[in-house]
Protein backbone atom coordinates (compact mmCIF):
# COMPACT_ATOMS: atom_id res chain seq x y z
CA UNK A 1 0.00 0.00 0.00
CA UNK A 2 2.20 2.70 -1.39
CA UNK A 3 2.04 6.03 -0.45
CA UNK A 4 -0.78 5.20 2.54
CA UNK A 5 -0.94 4.54 5.86
CA UNK A 6 -1.33 0.79 6.67
CA UNK A 7 -3.50 0.54 9.36
CA UNK A 8 -4.62 -2.94 11.10
CA UNK A 9 -7.77 -4.15 12.73
CA UNK A 10 -7.21 -4.18 16.86
CA UNK A 11 -9.40 -7.25 18.38
CA UNK A 12 -10.80 -7.85 21.52
CA UNK A 13 -9.56 -11.27 23.40
CA UNK A 14 -12.98 -12.93 22.39
CA UNK A 15 -11.81 -11.93 18.66
CA UNK A 16 -14.31 -9.31 18.00
CA UNK A 17 -13.24 -6.03 15.88
CA UNK A 18 -12.89 -3.21 18.88
CA UNK A 19 -10.86 -0.45 16.42
CA UNK A 20 -7.86 0.67 14.02
CA UNK A 21 -4.11 1.69 14.40
CA UNK A 22 -1.82 2.20 12.55
CA UNK A 23 0.56 -1.02 11.63
CA UNK A 24 3.73 0.59 12.11
CA UNK A 25 2.82 1.69 15.98
CA UNK A 26 0.97 -1.45 16.38
CA UNK A 27 4.08 -4.01 16.08
CA UNK A 28 6.16 -3.59 19.42
CA UNK A 29 7.24 -5.14 22.40
CA UNK A 30 3.65 -4.85 24.22
CA UNK A 31 1.69 -5.58 20.21
CA UNK A 32 -2.79 -5.60 20.63
CA UNK A 33 -4.29 -8.61 19.41
CA UNK A 34 -5.31 -7.80 16.02
CA UNK A 35 -6.36 -9.61 12.84
CA UNK A 36 -3.59 -10.65 10.27
CA UNK A 37 -3.67 -13.80 7.69
CA UNK A 38 -1.59 -16.67 6.35
CA UNK A 39 -1.78 -18.31 3.06
CA UNK A 40 0.27 -21.32 1.62
CA UNK A 41 0.78 -21.19 -2.15
CA UNK A 42 0.77 -24.96 -3.90
CA UNK A 43 2.31 -25.02 -7.48
CA UNK A 44 0.84 -27.57 -10.21
CA UNK A 45 3.27 -30.13 -8.81
CA UNK A 46 2.14 -30.18 -5.10
CA UNK A 47 5.08 -28.62 -3.82
CA UNK A 48 4.50 -25.54 -1.74
CA UNK A 49 6.34 -22.12 -1.85
CA UNK A 50 8.75 -21.16 1.01
CA UNK A 51 10.12 -17.43 1.26
CA UNK A 52 12.80 -15.97 3.31
CA UNK A 53 11.61 -12.89 4.56
CA UNK A 54 13.62 -9.45 3.37
CA UNK A 55 16.63 -8.76 5.96
CA UNK A 56 14.95 -5.67 6.64
CA UNK A 57 11.37 -6.37 8.12
CA UNK A 58 11.17 -5.43 11.55
CA UNK A 59 9.90 -9.03 12.71
CA UNK A 60 11.90 -12.02 11.92
CA UNK A 61 13.67 -10.90 9.13
CA UNK A 62 15.77 -13.12 7.09
CA UNK A 63 13.64 -16.28 8.65
CA UNK A 64 12.31 -18.84 5.74
CA UNK A 65 8.75 -18.90 6.52
CA UNK A 66 5.13 -19.38 4.59
CA UNK A 67 4.21 -17.84 0.94
CA UNK A 68 2.93 -14.67 2.63
CA UNK A 69 1.10 -13.59 5.36
CA UNK A 70 -0.43 -9.80 5.89
CA UNK A 71 -3.12 -7.88 7.53
CA UNK A 72 -6.54 -7.13 6.14
CA UNK A 73 -7.47 -3.16 5.64
CA UNK A 74 -10.20 -2.10 7.72
CA UNK A 75 -13.46 -2.86 6.15
CA UNK A 76 -11.42 -5.58 3.35
CA UNK A 77 -12.80 -8.87 2.73
CA UNK A 78 -10.66 -11.32 3.78
CA UNK A 79 -10.15 -13.22 0.61
CA UNK A 80 -9.26 -10.35 -1.41
CA UNK A 81 -6.69 -9.03 1.02
CA UNK A 82 -4.83 -12.40 0.46
CA UNK A 83 -5.15 -11.42 -3.28
CA UNK A 84 -3.54 -7.88 -2.58
CA UNK A 85 -0.76 -9.55 -0.76
CA UNK A 86 -0.36 -11.80 -3.25
CA UNK A 87 0.40 -9.82 -5.83
CA UNK A 88 1.99 -6.78 -3.50
CA UNK A 89 4.74 -9.18 -2.21
CA UNK A 90 5.40 -11.86 -4.73
CA UNK A 91 3.70 -10.43 -8.25
CA UNK A 92 1.63 -13.78 -7.85
CA UNK A 93 -2.14 -14.33 -8.95
CA UNK A 94 -4.17 -17.13 -6.87
CA UNK A 95 -6.87 -19.56 -7.84
CA UNK A 96 -8.43 -21.92 -5.63
CA UNK A 97 -8.32 -19.77 -2.35
CA UNK A 98 -9.32 -21.95 0.55
CA UNK A 99 -9.51 -20.87 4.25
CA UNK A 100 -8.24 -24.22 6.19
CA UNK A 101 -7.10 -23.17 9.57
CA UNK A 102 -10.01 -20.01 10.39
CA UNK A 103 -9.33 -20.18 14.15
CA UNK A 104 -5.58 -20.19 14.12
CA UNK A 105 -4.22 -17.48 16.72
CA UNK A 106 -0.61 -17.19 18.00
CA UNK A 107 1.62 -15.22 19.79
CA UNK A 108 5.35 -15.32 19.88
CA UNK A 109 8.37 -12.77 20.57
CA UNK A 110 11.12 -11.84 18.08
CA UNK A 111 14.86 -11.86 19.11
CA UNK A 112 14.65 -8.19 18.91
CA UNK A 113 11.49 -8.01 21.54
CA UNK A 114 9.02 -7.13 19.20
CA UNK A 115 5.67 -9.01 19.35
CA UNK A 116 3.23 -10.58 17.26
CA UNK A 117 -0.01 -11.05 18.46
CA UNK A 118 -2.54 -12.49 15.96
CA UNK A 119 -5.98 -14.25 15.11
CA UNK A 120 -4.47 -15.30 12.01
CA UNK A 121 -7.00 -17.06 9.98
CA UNK A 122 -4.62 -19.27 6.98
CA UNK A 123 -5.56 -19.66 3.40
CA UNK A 124 -4.38 -21.71 0.72
CA UNK A 125 -3.84 -21.40 -2.47
CA UNK A 126 -2.57 -22.62 -6.38
CA UNK A 127 -0.36 -20.00 -8.15
CA UNK A 128 -1.99 -18.69 -11.35
CA UNK A 129 1.10 -17.38 -13.10
CA UNK A 130 4.85 -16.75 -12.91
CA UNK A 131 6.58 -15.46 -9.48
CA UNK A 132 8.07 -11.99 -8.87
CA UNK A 133 8.79 -11.13 -5.78
CA UNK A 134 9.16 -8.04 -4.14
CA UNK A 135 12.97 -8.00 -2.44
CA UNK A 136 11.69 -5.48 -0.21
CA UNK A 137 9.62 -8.29 1.55
CA UNK A 138 11.47 -11.50 0.35
CA UNK A 139 14.92 -12.34 0.53
CA UNK A 140 14.74 -15.76 -1.20
CA UNK A 141 12.24 -18.37 -1.96
CA UNK A 142 11.79 -22.02 -3.10
CA UNK A 143 9.16 -24.42 -4.18
CA UNK A 144 9.67 -27.33 -1.41
CA UNK A 145 8.11 -30.77 -1.37
CA UNK A 146 5.79 -30.72 1.23
CA UNK A 147 7.27 -33.80 3.40
CA UNK A 148 10.52 -32.13 2.80
CA UNK A 149 9.31 -29.12 4.67
CA UNK A 150 7.38 -31.02 7.28
CA UNK A 151 10.83 -32.54 8.36
CA UNK A 152 12.72 -29.25 8.45
CA UNK A 153 10.80 -27.63 10.16
CA UNK A 154 10.37 -30.83 12.74
CA UNK A 155 13.97 -31.07 13.05
CA UNK A 156 14.56 -27.31 13.65
CA UNK A 157 11.87 -25.15 14.15
CA UNK A 158 13.94 -22.27 15.66
CA UNK A 159 15.12 -21.59 11.80
CA UNK A 160 11.26 -21.05 10.63
CA UNK A 161 8.85 -18.45 11.52
CA UNK A 162 6.73 -19.00 14.58
CA UNK A 163 4.05 -19.58 12.74
CA UNK A 164 4.82 -21.55 10.56
CA UNK A 165 6.47 -24.00 12.60
CA UNK A 166 2.81 -23.60 14.43
CA UNK A 167 0.75 -24.16 11.01
CA UNK A 168 2.31 -26.68 8.92
CA UNK A 169 1.68 -29.69 11.11
CA UNK A 170 -2.56 -28.40 11.30
CA UNK A 171 -2.33 -27.82 7.49
CA UNK A 172 -4.90 -30.74 5.83
CA UNK A 173 -1.60 -31.47 3.54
Amino acid sequence: MTGTIEQVILLSDEGAPIGVADKKSVHTDDTPLHLAFSCHVFDEAGRVLVTRRALGKLTWPGVWTNSFCGHPAPGEEMTDAVRRRARDELGLELESLELVLPDFRYLAIDASGIVENEICPVFTARAAGPLSANPDEVAEWRWAETPELQLAVSLTPWAFSPWLALQLPQLPL
